[in-house]
């Protein structure tokens, strides 16, 4: 299984970006999805949760500001990131929760990480 994550770049403060997320390979179900975020010095911290029930979950500090969906069809997830502000500078990460031929209960799969800056 592969994730492929795209959409990071700079943005001025009040900006919005999108990121997505594409899982590719054998996958047999996906269970949930999410979107984790890290700058230097710190610990990597959940930022967005979704399932593919319909179901999301978001950090206080991005609530009313990103949403995160999901495409089934097309095993992607988005995290649209709007009133973007400074403190939102880090490396975007979406992490899959994937059932696969050699892990038929499921394993955690990671993108490799987008850089999003905000700044004027």
């Amino acid at each position: 299984v592969q994730l492929q994550a795209s959409g990071g770049g700079l943005a001025q403060p009040g900006g919005s970006l999108r990121l997505s997320c594409a899982a590719s390979g054998t996958i047999l179900r996906i269970y949930n999805m999410g979107w984790y975020r890290q700058v230097p010095g710190k610990e990597r911290e959940s930022v967005a949760a979704a399932t593919t029930g319909g179901g999301t979950t978001y950090a206080d500090f991005v609530k009313g500001r990103f949403t995160a969906s999901i495409d089934n069809g097309n095993n992607t997830v988005y995290l649209q990131m709007n009133s973007l502000k400074p403190e939102d500078t880090a490396v975007y990460y979406c992490t899959f929760h994937i059932a696969t031929p050699t892990y038929p209960y499921g394993s955690v799969y990671w993108g490799k990480g987008t850089q999003v800056t905000v700044s004027s």
